[in-house]
């Protein structure tokens, strides 16, 4: 199916050419080597499900985006703004947002959208911290997409290929 590899690949070319993101995946989240410290920040995106109306696909997806937490051994309340504490999560959420925000609207009214990609909702975004082992933070943003099933025009009444 062309439809499934397209969206996967302007994904992906999305989110590598974003100067944020090291790194780009596909799949189960727990098979990424997770303690490489050379990936971050990292983009991963899972499938959900898929949908199918007439000549139309209706793809859910998670987009998560996130970079390692590096601690600061200093005295809080020496630091020009303590309310940021000892670590730098809000650099990561601000840089990663930013992705994730880019992302959606790329969706809205960019490239994916002239690609005939396009919302069937808005989307959400939901910040975490410290996740997995190696203490992670970032956004897990959920996308339900809506575009053409142009592979319709490919599948005779009985199933099988057109030649």
């Amino acid at each position: 199916m062309k439809s499934y590899y397209n969206i996967i690949d302007k994904l992906h070319t999305y989110l590598s050419g974003s100067a944020s993101i090291n790194t780009v995946t596909f799949g189960d989240l727990l098979e990424v080597d997770l303690s490489k410290q050379s990936i971050y920040p990292l983009a991963h995106i899972t499938i959900q499900s898929m949908t199918f109306e007439e000549h139309i696909m209706n793809l859910a997806l998670n987009v998560v985006v996130m970079d390692l937490v590096d601690e600061d051994k200093d005295d809080k309340q020496s630091k020009a703004k303590p309310h940021l504490g000892l670590d730098n999560k809000h650099d990561i959420h601000n840089t990663l947002l930013t992705v994730v925000n880019g992302l959606q609207s790329a969706v809205r009214r960019g490239q994916l959208y002239d690609d005939l990609v396009h919302l069937n909702s808005d989307p959400m975004a939901e910040l975490f911290e410290d996740k997995f082992e190696n203490k992670v933070s970032g956004w897990s943003m959920n996308l339900s997409l809506r575009m053409p099933n142009n592979d319709m025009a490919l599948i005779n009444r009985d199933g099988t290929e057109c030649q």
